[in-house]
């Protein structure tokens, strides 16, 4: 349940067309809901502003499907991280419309359309190798409900490329930078832009990049002012955060 969907509950009462008991059964349900093997955090909205998500790497398709029907009987979207087609069959199973993202590895379903979103996030990708984790930074955007478009293959390898985009980089409230390697791409761009940077260390590289420790030391000790740094590969967390921010820019009025 989300702040909307409470306060359409209470206004429900408050002009008769919901009994108080009926009210009560559904508050009952708060804050968790049990599945065999889920606890779902139902409230977490309520709290967080964002619904719980599922990370479904190392879930049994079943689980992912029960945990994913369990969240959306208390929202209006459903979102999985590190998922699969077989997870994706599983879960579409019980919410039909859900929707598989193969290039992020992500699940997401929503029960009607999406408003108009709020705020701008541009997600830059340093190469194609990089591609997964920033998709699953899009991805999540999308379903927070903010603008984002993908740029990709700017790395500094060919500073040129980057360059061409500047322009384009300064109209965003916030920036998704994913990279691998070195791990040099968000430095260079937090040196162009005046926003807010999310850099996401990507595990591309050869054996000295130690499965991307090179590029989350290299991003964490970045002498470019403005840049928030999250885990290896972890794109949705990337993607949360700048979406944050995003809205943050641009709130509810």
């Amino acid at each position: 349940m989300d702040r909307n969907q409470l306060r359409d509950l209470l206004e429900a009462v408050r002009d008769g067309s919901l009994n108080a008991d009926d009210a009560l059964e559904r508050l009952a349900r708060l804050p968790v809901s049990h599945g065999e093997h889920t606890v779902a955090d139902t409230h977490r909205e309520l709290r967080c502003g964002v619904p719980e998500v599922i990370y479904a790497a190392g879930k049994t398709p079943e689980q992912c499907a029960a945990a994913a029907k369990l969240l959306a009987e208390a929202h209006d979207r459903v979102l999985l991280t590190k998922a699969d087609a077989t997870r994706h069959m599983a879960v579409a199973k019980v919410l039909p419309q859900a929707t598989f993202h193969a290039e992020a590895g992500c699940v997401t379903w929503f029960r009607q359309a999406q408003q108009e979103k709020r705020g701008f996030v541009l997600v830059l990708a340093a190469g194609t190798s990089d591609l997964q984790v920033a998709a699953e930074a899009q991805v999540t955007l999308d379903w927070m409900g903010v603008q984002t478009e993908l740029i990709t293959d700017i790395g500094v390898a060919g500073l040129h490329r980057l360059l061409h985009h500047v322009e384009r980089l300064r109209t965003a409230d916030c920036l998704v930078v994913a990279a691998g390697m070195e791990g040099a791409l968000p430095s260079v761009v937090a040196g162009l832009v005046a926003c807010p940077l999310v850099a996401v260390p990507t595990s591309v590289g050869y054996g000295s990049s130690f499965q991307g420790l090179t590029a989350l030391l290299a991003m964490l000790n970045s002498c470019a002012p403005g840049i928030g740094v999250v885990n290896i590969d972890n794109g949705f967390g990337a993607g949360l955060l700048a979406a944050k921010i995003a809205k943050s820019a641009h709130p509810l009025h």
